[in-house]
């Protein structure tokens, strides 16, 4: 054995016996302290060993939950389930193995059932009831599931009212439905959000309109009662739509003038004044130059002979007399004259060119643009202290940055429109710092920060628990050495004390107790008794 290892073992040895010349209460004391200090060392360390865990789902059904545990038991995957509110921790480096893991056992489960619930094997003799009753609740699980992939809903479940249909109009009975979210914490669904679930699940549903759709969410608000009014939506699809051709319109000069004046260096605005007036208008025009018959109707009419007449009257209406018949015939040269009627009418009908137009113009058309660009100066090197010269540009570039906006925007002056084109030194924009993360928020701080916290102590508990107590016990041991010694020398040169034992006891037992609470008063007296010594003995010399 070495001297080293040897004066390890006196001083323990030592420390040892100064251990036990304390009195009781003070030794338990300084075993508790001990105790404690050996406790919390191994707390500390335990705890910069401890793994970082992270929650692997939450609101778990307790049948994903138990089918999880079996598959991690299976795997030997390290986990562990909190006792108040059943969540399981994974390691925090395995949490994305885990997940694909319970991914390829289809966990967890979702709890929407979906048509799969119709390919079950049917009971005999399953009634109609039944069987609508399946469809019904698989209609409302698909329903869920679709409903369910926006990012913004954590859970949902739809209901349907589906009325029996009736062969007679006036019983019939219109089909309503109901969606319950649970959105995700901080979420809010926007009017066209609620919308379209109201629309998803109408156009779903045979004979399901869209207004008989309610939505509400966990907290019991009605969602689907407080959408806008139909005119107000269309006022806001009226505004969407200027916004969309403003952004048009800006966007293509900034495009044009980027790559000629700088990146940056550029501002447009351009106001569209829409008109949204839906107007429908018929025109029927006639030619008179072009004249086509359309109909004709001819009337003609011719009477020969004797033509009664006379004047009007009663006279007028009494019959011929007696005809004489003459007794000599005239000769043929002889003519008589045959009095004649005739009469002719002609009705023409004509149709004139007729154009009929029947015109309705769409909503949406630009009826004013105002567009305004403001460019910064251009950049001209630097001057003699190192700051950038900037020089504004010259009236004949800024008329043909005006040509060219008018280009890009389809200037028209029938219709108003307004370019201004300025140029105006920017200020300059301050760089944005880039964010950065605190070293403290970093993983790699905290693993650090368990190991030096881990060395602080035991050297705190090295240097200031257990190598002062070990000093003061090997000091403790070694003045009782010297003072039995010096005790056993007295008692040899001058006697064995004259005091009677109980109280010899008693005074050596004060002694010892005077020696640990202060061993400087100890030392001290030790001290004068040796210099006493040393004078008797050079004056008995």
């Amino acid at each position: 054995m070495s001297d080293l290892e040897l004066s390890k073992a006196e001083q323990l040895a030592e420390s040892i016996r100064g251990m036990t010349a304390m009195p009781i209460m003070r030794q338990l004391t300084i075993m508790v302290g001990l105790a404690f200090s050996i406790g919390l060392t191994v707390a500390i360390i335990m705890w910069s060993n401890e793994p970082d865990y992270s929650v692997l789902y939450s609101n778990l059904s307790p049948k994903d939950t138990s089918a999880i545990v079996d598959v991690f038991e299976a795997a030997d995957l390290e986990y562990k389930v909190e006792p108040d509110s059943g969540m399981i921790l994974v390691l925090s480096e395995r949490l994305h193995h885990a997940r694909m893991m319970l991914a390829e056992n289809n966990l967890p489960h979702d709890s929407s059932i979906g048509f799969e619930l119709i390919e079950k094997e049917q009971g005999f003799g399953t009634s109609n009831f039944i069987q609508s009753a399946r469809y019904q609740r698989a209609l409302e699980g698909e329903l869920a599931r679709t409903i369910k992939s926006m990012g913004s809903v954590e859970n949902v479940r739809v209901h349907l009212a589906l009325p029996k249909e009736s062969a007679f109009i006036r019983d019939e009975r219109k089909p309503s439905a109901s969606v319950m979210l649970n959105l995700v914490s901080g979420w809010r669904l926007e009017e066209e959000q609620i919308e379209s679930i109201q629309h998803l699940v109408a156009s779903s549903v045979p004979k399901l309109q869209p207004k008989q759709v309610t939505v509400v969410d966990a907290k019991g608000r009605l969602l689907s009662d407080g959408l806008k009014p139909d005119g107000m939506k269309k006022k806001g699809q009226q505004f969407d739509y200027s916004r969309r051709v403003e952004a048009l319109y800006t966007n293509r000069i900034e495009q044009l003038l980027t790559p000629i004046i700088g990146k940056d260096k550029i501002r447009a605005q351009v106001t569209a004044e829409i008109d949204f007036t839906e107007t429908e208008m018929t025109h029927e025009r006639f030619n008179p130059d072009l004249p086509a018959v359309r109909s004709e109707q001819n009337m003609e009419e011719q009477s020969s002979g004797k033509v009664n007449g006379g004047i009007p009257g009663a006279l007028t209406n009494q019959p011929p007399g007696a005809a004489e018949v003459p007794e000599k015939v005239n000769d043929a040269t002889t003519s008589t004259e045959i009095p004649t009627k005739s009469k002719r009418q002609t009705t023409r009908n004509f149709e004139l060119d007729k154009t009929i137009s029947h015109t309705r113009k769409n909503p949406g058309t630009i009826k004013r643009l105002s567009v305004a660009v403001v460019v910064d100066n251009k950049s001209g090197g630097v001057n003699e202290e190192g700051e950038p010269i900037s020089t504004p540009y010259t009236p004949e570039d800024l008329a043909r940055f005006t040509a060219i906006v008018k280009e890009a925007v389809g200037f028209s002056a029938l219709r108003g429109d307004t370019v201004n084109v300025s140029n105006v030194a920017f200020s300059p924009v301050p760089e944005e710092e880039p964010v950065i993360i605190p070293f403290w928020e970093k993983q790699w701080f905290w693993s650090a920060f368990k190991q030096v916290m881990v060395v602080l102590m035991l050297v705190f508990l090295f240097a200031g628990v257990f190598r002062p107590m070990m000093k003061n016990l090997i000091a403790k041991a070694k003045l009782d050495r010297e003072l039995q010694a010096e005790e056993e020398e007295q008692v040899q040169e001058e006697g064995p004390p004259q005091l009677a034992p109980p109280i010899y006891q008693s005074n050596l037992q004060m002694a010892r107790a005077v020696a640990a609470d202060d061993p400087k008063i100890v030392a001290q007296v030790v001290r004068s008794w040796i210099q006493s010594d040393k004078k008797r003995l050079g004056t008995g010399g």
